[in-house]
């Protein structure tokens, strides 16, 4: 089921090469990648998950709410990571031409079905 909400997510989005459902400690529970050549995709949401543990911490320590969603814009990509509960977030990359809006609209309407998912 996991696999169906990313895929959905990665082919409605112009420009995405993948999705992938984490949780916090960096393992992934299900992905959906395109073929992508020299870039692991799988290794990048692991490091954006260490990262992504100082933000929430961060936020919590500010207490400034609970942290919703960050987006992180390099030379070829921009990931955009969104925070379903405290153990999981689903992150997707986006080609740098791509679709950003889109896929962050796609993001916010399928993390309900995610969070159901997971029980």
């Amino acid at each position: 089921m996991f696999r169906d909400i990313l895929q959905t997510i990665v082919e409605q989005t112009g420009g995405a090469v993948g999705a992938v459902l984490m949780g916090y400690d960096g393992i992934a529970i299900d992905q959906y990648f395109r073929p992508c050549d020299g870039v692991d995709l799988q290794l990048v949401a692991v490091e954006y998950a260490n990262i992504l543990k100082e933000i929430r911490s961060t936020v919590e320590i500010l207490n400034t709410g609970t942290m919703e969603e960050v987006a992180i814009r390099t030379g070829k990509f921009t990931v955009v990571i969104r925070a379903l509960n405290p153990e999981y977030f689903v992150a997707l990359t986006i080609d740098r031409q791509g679709n950003f809006g889109k896929g962050r609209y796609l993001l916010l309407r399928e993390s309900a079905r995610l969070n159901q998912a997971l029980g």
